[in-house]
């Protein structure tokens, strides 16, 4: 099932847990986890994780540090501060609010680390209805970890993004082999996946789409409905990298983005510029 709508990927004290088992994959996985204040105790094994704050705030204590995440109101509130957690670490966390853990089978032990929100660097991507906004807080060039890439998007109602349609289960030129996971908030909106099997999904707050392999996109927010998507992504190149490659029916859409103005509503709201 590549459409898994909220609450039923629900285990333990996780509203949402992908892992690759699960998943059917290799490496990708994803928690979701709503805190009224009771510490959750977890250890992340063979993964690396980041704990990320999708509203509210919390704290995150591992392995005698203590870090305080200031978080947000809203998904659609600009960038937050995040943490990260290398393979092998038990942690609590703890706090008010909704928190996501994007996770990838990892080898290298890496520093547990803090990354405040104004150091994530912020993209407008598109432009006309395609205009959309990335904070790029795990992007290969943005964050160093061994096999995690993880951004966030957010598309004003009645815009559409991951478009052009594109796909990434190849290695090869121009295109690295990825696994990747949408979590969704907001909407209503519809994502589309196709190729190698089809799905048109309506989705909303709490729903996850998987994409193993085939084409991606577009994913579509209603009229008047802003939506917002967590990309969780990891494959098995020793070199983490976001290449992808278009449906050649559509890549000529970027070409006409040059003749048509930014949508001024995914101006950056916060973060790095």
């Amino acid at each position: 099932m590549t459409h898994i709508p909220f609450g039923q990927a629900a285990s333990g004290p996780w509203q949402v847990e992908i892992t690759p088992e699960a998943a059917g994959w290799a490496y990708s996985g994803l928690r979701v986890v709503d805190l009224a204040g009771e510490p959750v105790k977890f250890t992340t094994g063979p993964e690396e994780m980041l704990v990320l704050p999708l509203t509210g705030a919390c704290e995150v204590v591992a392995e005698g540090e203590r870090l305080p995440l200031t978080g947000r109101a809203s998904v659609f509130d600009g960038p937050t501060d995040f943490a990260y957690l290398p393979i092998g670490t038990t942690a609590t966390i703890s706090g008010h609010g909704r928190v996501a853990l994007p996770s990838a089978r990892a080898t290298r032990r890496l520093p547990i680390r803090y990354v405040a929100a104004v150091q994530v660097p912020v993209e407008v991507r598109g432009s006309g209805q395609a205009s959309r906004r990335i904070n790029n807080f795990c992007a290969p060039d943005a964050f160093d970890c061994d096999k995690l890439v993880a951004v966030e998007v957010i598309t004003p109602g009645g815009n559409w993004s991951s478009y052009p349609p594109h796909k990434h289960d190849t290695a090869g030129e121009g295109e690295a082999e990825l696994e990747e996971i949408y979590y969704f908030e907001g909407g209503p909106g519809y994502q589309r996946v196709y190729g190698t099997h089809e799905t048109l999904a309506e989705v909303s707050g709490g729903d996850v789409v998987l994409v193993p392999h085939g084409y991606h996109g577009p994913s579509m927010a209603a009229p008047g409905y802003d939506l917002y998507y967590l990309n969780v992504l990891a494959g098995p190149a020793r070199q983490r990298s976001m290449a992808c490659r278009d449906d050649p029916r559509h890549a000529w859409i970027r070409a006409s983005w040059a003749d048509q103005p930014i949508d001024p509503r995914v101006a950056p709201a916060g973060g790095a510029s």
